[in-house]
């Protein structure tokens, strides 16, 4: 299960840079920045900016991670 957990934690922090790099080049900067210090904030504002792919891997790859946490009792 390490491993699964291990490659679902990258997705995770791919999507959210994928978010980031969508919001810098399509919203105002700040937008990005303020994304890479609150996780919650980027697949919100990313859906809001047409990064619906993006926005989506995050969310699947949060609950998916979440769950695999919580069947290993960690």
């Amino acid at each position: 299960m390490g491993i699964a957990l291990a490659v679902i934690l990258a997705a995770l922090g791919g999507a959210h840079l994928w978010l980031v790099a969508g919001l810098a080049r399509r919203q105002a900067w700040w937008r990005a920045a303020l994304a890479l210090l609150l996780p919650p904030l980027a697949p919100s504002w990313g859906w809001g900016a047409g990064l619906r792919a993006a926005a989506t891997v995050w969310g699947v790859a949060l609950a998916l991670y979440a769950l695999g946490v919580a069947l290993t009792g960690r």
